[in-house]
């Protein structure tokens, strides 16, 4: 559960700031919600017949936030000792102005959720390639793995890596088709079901084209 909540911070960060709230706001509000979940070692208000710790994560912030809004309405009604400014909004959570994404508060979860997951797979492949001598090769070639390179001519890179361009596109096949096995995996510590795993790659690949 620990592990689980570290790897998967930001989505939630994301979910906050896209509520409204600025970044510091976000992440103290997330930090205070991680500790309340590892306190309870639970994700009270999760649906866990679904079978996705993304869907149980989402499900336990909303409940989370629920509270802590209905408390924070208590004592803005007189059951604390402490007042709340009325230039503070949300029943006394200072808030920004919202997030200039445009997604929606699940949304912005959601992709920030499939980041996550590539990047932490993409950190898996580089381990790999490092324990393998391939570091050099591995930072080259990234930009292809992540869709960040620019279509051009990959002789120059071929020779660079000392191969030539056929051996380099194979190399390079090989690599992404490790990294989509590494994101499986990854995928697949968040769920409890396997056979899950190509529902919810398919989810997070729409999330990222949200």
């Amino acid at each position: 559960m620990s592990d689980l909540c570290a790897a998967y911070y930001p989505p939630v960060v994301a979910f906050l700031r896209a509520e409204g709230r600025d970044d510091d706001g976000a992440r103290e509000l997330a930090h205070a919600f991680f500790a309340y979940v590892l306190q309870r070692q639970t994700l009270g208000g999760a649906d866990p017949a679904r079978g996705r710790f993304r869907s149980y994560l989402l499900g336990a912030v909303k409940n989370f936030l629920s509270h802590h809004r209905e408390a924070a309405r208590r004592l803005k009604r007189g059951g604390g000792a402490e007042g709340i400014s009325l230039d503070d909004t949300d029943a006394g959570e200072q808030r920004s102005i919202a997030d200039g994404s445009g997604l929606s508060p699940d949304a912005a979860f959601d992709r920030q959720w499939a980041l996550t997951a590539l990047a932490r797979a993409l950190e898996a492949l580089r381990r790999e390639c490092v324990d393998d001598g391939r570091e050099v090769f591995f930072d080259a070639v990234k930009p292809w793995l992540t869709g960040e390179a620019a279509h051009g001519d990959q002789t120059a890179l071929a020779a660079r890596c000392g191969m030539n361009a056929n051996a380099l596109k194979v190399s390079v096949h090989r690599l992404k088709r490790r990294f989509r096995d590494l994101l499986k995996t990854e995928v697949a510590g968040t769920l409890d079901d396997p056979a899950a795993i190509e529902v919810e790659m398919r989810a997070l690949l729409a999330a990222l084209g949200s």
